[in-house]
């Protein structure tokens, strides 16, 4: 009986192996995105214990993990270049509060709204400017400032690389974690138990180890001394105009992410559905203590959350847990890490990267939707060429014009008659002015010695612009021509 009533329930041990798992997959990706958006790494564990800790325990989804994402390394490192690492917490306090706000107010499921193919050409230009710029990571050279010097100069880092064995080194180091993770699901069941990203770090800091490589290695200080809160100076910046911009960027963009993480992971399993304006607040309130802190924002990410999942998770205590690993670990062994090369978490951002580009869904757009495929290569390319918020800017409003050309489909048809009958023009669908020039072509190609009559009742919508347009054509050939055209009442008014 003893015996029984210690034992822990059923669902407690899925939940704890679970955390272990996600510990393990958290570690090395709250490390590399640290990294790769060019603040202290201790800076990233700290949103992965956040993530954990606060927002594990609220509710909203119950088997999402949130933490640092790959999805904000290009916003977080151009926010730093621009403002500077102690402005990043005003920067995440201020997105934290507005996500909270948005969240009572019920916007949280408004976020869905967002069309699928902007998100992914998003994450595709996301991940093409983190492989360019971690390629040049693993070199150890400092990248260019934009995401289009970053490609245009990667023929000239592969040349310079050639000439010092150092570089080549770190490159070897970053190319062999990259195959590692490749290759890593066609491996046999019983080795992929280990977590991809956390075996190919291992394996790539034992060979560097083994090897005497010479290659630079992570620098991890206590997290005590990286936390650094908003100041005054900081605060006071949210009156220029730019950094407000950019609070906008990293509300709309860590939202957006998460919310779709959210219903991806709703689909892999049977539990309680997500709670989107919770769910949202819930991210408020983590990025609200992150940027507190000074530390990186969150959201809810795609891989950790599967993860979670698939190692049997049953409810959110899961990764409550993995964020008390986390906090432990820092803790207590925080010397662990600093045997780490740059050049293996350089790779490990490169294969998160390559898995950000859609490419799959590319093709089956391609042949499905073309539209669609093409706002997500152009808000790709924008995202590259421009920068994540213009780029996400310009992406939605193609989504906005396409849908507005798909919608405002407009019938004529003309009906002869007899000869000295009158001609009766019907239409119908939604008259905006979109579709002006076809209207206005048909209705001036009538014979001006001929009666009219405008039948509009089949219309379901009628914009100022074509009211205006058609009440002028009318007045124009009751002038110009010596029958007149029957005016309707929705024309008139009355």
């Amino acid at each position: 009986m003893l015996r029984r009533n210690l034992a822990f329930p059923p669902t407690l041990r899925h939940d704890l192996a679970a955390s272990v798992v996600v510990f393990l997959v958290a570690l090395p990706l709250c490390v590399g995105v640290a990294v790769a958006s060019g603040v202290p790494a201790e800076l990233g564990l700290i949103t992965g214990i956040v993530g954990g800790l606060v927002t594990g325990l609220l509710p909203g989804s119950s088997l999402q993990v949130s933490g640092p994402a790959a999805g904000l390394t290009v916003l977080v490192f151009e926010a730093v270049r621009l403002y500077g690492l102690p402005a990043l917490g005003t920067l995440v306090l201020a997105a934290g509060l507005l996500q909270l706000l948005l969240g009572a107010l019920r916007f949280g499921r408004w976020f869905r709204a967002i069309s699928i193919a902007v998100v992914e050409g998003m994450l595709a230009g996301i991940g093409l400017t983190i492989i360019a710029g971690q390629l040049y990571a693993m070199a150890g050279v400092t990248a260019p400032g934009s995401g289009l010097g970053k490609l245009a100069g990667l023929p000239a880092l592969a040349v310079g690389s050639l000439a010092s064995p150092t570089v080549l080194a770190a490159l070897a180091v970053g190319v062999g974690t990259v195959a590692l993770l490749a290759l890593w699901p066609r491996l046999p069941a019983r080795v992929r138990v280990v977590p991809a990203p956390l075996a190919a770090v291992a394996l790539a800091t034992a060979a560097v180890w083994f090897l005497g490589l010479p290659v630079a290695r992570l620098e991890v200080n206590g997290l005590l001394d990286a936390v650094r809160a908003p100041g005054l100076d900081d605060l006071a910046r949210l009156a220029e105009l730019g950094f407000l911009g950019t609070i906008v960027a990293f509300t709309l963009i860590s939202s957006a992410e998460s919310l779709f993480s959210a219903a991806a992971v709703d689909r892999m399993h049977d539990g309680p559905r997500t709670e989107y304006d919770k769910e949202l607040m819930a991210q408020g309130a983590g990025n609200a203590i992150c940027g507190a802190l000074g530390a990186l924002p969150m959201t809810a990410v795609i891989v950790r959350s599967s993860a979670n999942v698939q190692a049997g998770a049953r409810t959110k205590a899961s990764r409550v847990l993995h964020g008390l690993w986390l906090l432990l670990f820092a803790a207590l062994l925080p010397a662990a890490l600093e045997v780490i090369p740059l050049a293996a978490l350089a790779g490990v951002l490169v294969h998160t990267g390559w898995k950000l580009i859609p490419k799959a869904q590319l093709l089956s757009l391609w042949r499905r939707h073309r539209g669609e495929a093409v706002i997500l290569v152009c808000t790709a390319v924008a995202v590259v060429t421009l920068n994540l918020f213009e780029g996400v800017l310009l992406g939605l409003l193609m989504a906005v014009v396409k849908t507005a050309w798909e919608t405002s489909h407009v019938h004529l048809e003309v009906d002869d008659g007899a000869p000295d009958g009158p001609i009766r023009v019907t239409l119908s669908g939604n008259a905006t002015f979109l579709r002006l020039p076809k209207m206005l072509d048909t209705l001036e190609a009538l014979p001006r010695d001929r009666h009219i009559e405008l039948e509009l009742s089949g219309l379901r919508h009628l914009d100022h612009a074509c009211r205006t347009a058609l009440t002028s054509w009318a007045t124009r050939h009751n002038q110009e021509g010596t029958p007149a055209v029957s005016v309707p009442s929705a024309l008139t008014g009355t």
